[in-house]
């Protein structure tokens, strides 16, 4: 049988999760023949792994301007993009015009404009784009799904969604590109995604009017002197600054072997810096936000987010007209080298998910959610098999989100970075029209 042939694009640490069960579990039904980066760095680290422990074989490498000279040459069935998400429409509307399928991570892209672009060029190539929700795979959040779509709450009414992220993994976004609204859209665009494709995939609604607030609170360099800690801005970056030794914001890229490699290793011929400081000034994105949604179905999704917060998770309830569910899970944080000086890494929350139904008139009761192995609460292995496997077991649960559900969750965060600015509600459909008459996400592919 004839291997799938994937190339991949944007070698960084998120690279990884689409690599190994690529290399490893599925080797004898895809191949990776080519890597595409701005950094040989990266490239060549990667490639150590693949020939080393990986057990796999080096694969060939281009220059981020030899993009289609990859697809010229290896003649890839499929791309993978995992590069910054301000270029994802780039690379996904030039494989998808060379008559290959697309795996991208999420978010699809960033703002509307280049959304359009992805919309048209899947219409006018007939190729397919997959995005990455690794969220919906995870046992617990699929047993939301169920319940919900069981009627068990009965009809959906309304959801709220508090999501927290505590000052590991929180920081770590203002440490990184991510904290420019023109790389990565903010975190209501590159984080948020992951939420409100959730609760668009768990009530099955399409979003149509967002208002939203948004404020930069404790990040950056005027919020930092602000409440007296101009002492922690001091230094533009963290490795090699004496000033950093007690500072418990700091990231030393020494610390992690992946971080060295793929970052240290790779700042001469990059110019990326993975450990600025989280009060440097230039931060644009927003740390405090919340938002309201309104679905074409009729249902509101109030949510909000907190990136400086003492702890890490989420609360949600979805509310029926027969009942009320809730589903809470906080977990300990995942940033390589900054967990263990976490000021805020809170030793009850290690791995708590739980969920509890609230019927009309009857006793509430717990749902028992046996938990998967694998890495993003075993949402990883699951998603990877529906990605790389010829032939992945049929899914009840409609998990696999195309082009036009990548785009309804970014969405959600495009208008509502717009409502910030322009202190107004916006229609989704004023800045990309999805499928006219559908009210379900499941109508749109």
């Amino acid at each position: 049988m004839t291997k799938k042939r994937y190339v991949l694009v944007g070698t960084g640490v998120r690279a990884r999760n689409f690599i190994l069960p690529l290399v490893e579990t599925y080797r004898d039904d895809a191949e990776l023949v080519g890597l595409c980066d701005l950094s040989p760095t990266r490239m060549a680290y990667y490639n150590e792994q693949l020939a080393g422990k990986l057990g796999y074989h080096a694969v060939p490498t281009y220059a981020g301007g030899q993009f289609e000279a990859m697809l010229k040459e290896q003649r890839p069935d499929c791309v993978i993009v995992t590069s910054k998400d301000s270029t994802h429409h780039d690379f996904i509307v030039r494989a998808l015009r060379a008559g290959c399928d697309v795996i991208t991570e999420k978010p699809m892209t960033v703002d509307a404009e280049k959304t359009r672009l992805i919309l048209d060029a899947v219409k006018a190539t007939g190729r397919k784009v997959q995005v990455a929700f690794n969220y919906r795979w995870s046992a617990h959040r699929t047993k939301v799904w169920e319940l919900v779509h069981a009627g068990t709450i009965g009809r959906v009414t309304s959801v709220n969604l508090e999501y927290l992220l505590n000052t590991s993994h929180g920081a770590d976004y203002y440490r990184r590109w991510h904290a420019t609204m023109a790389d990565s859209g903010g975190l209501l665009v590159h984080k948020s995604t992951h939420h409100f494709d959730l609760v668009n995939w768990w009530i099955d609604a399409i979003p149509e009017r967002i208002f939203a607030f948004g404020r930069l609170d404790f990040y950056g360099q005027q919020n930092a002197v602000a409440r007296g800690d101009a002492a922690l801005t001091k230094y533009a970056r963290y490795t090699g600054a004496a000033g950093a030794a007690k500072d418990p914001f700091a990231l030393d890229l020494h610390e992690h072997e992946s971080l060295v490699g793929l970052y240290l290793n790779a700042e001469k011929d990059s110019g990326y810096l993975r450990d600025q400081n989280v009060f440097r000034e230039g931060i644009d994105i927003y740390d405090n936000m919340s938002v309201v949604v309104r679905y074409r179905t009729g249902v509101q999704l109030n949510y909000s987010l907190v990136s400086f917060s003492p702890r890490e998770g989420m609360r949600v309830t979805i509310n029926g007209d027969r009942g009320r569910l809730e589903y809470c899970e906080f977990q300990p944080t995942h940033i390589p080298g900054a967990d263990a000086k976490s000021p805020s890494r809170e030793p009850g929350d290690r791995g708590i998910e739980t969920i509890r139904i609230f019927p009309m008139f009857k006793p509430s009761y717990d749902v028992p959610v046996e938990k998967l192995p694998g890495g993003h609460d075993g949402s990883d292995p699951v998603l990877a098999e529906q990605m790389f496997s010829p032939h992945p077991p049929a899914d009840p649960f409609h998990r696999k989100a195309g082009h036009e559900q990548g785009a309804a969750s970014i969405l959600i965060g495009i208008a509502a970075n717009r409502s910030i600015a322009e202190n107004r509600p916006v229609d989704v459909n004023d800045l990309v029209p999805l499928k006219p008459g559908a009210k379900k996400l499941s109508e749109l592919a």
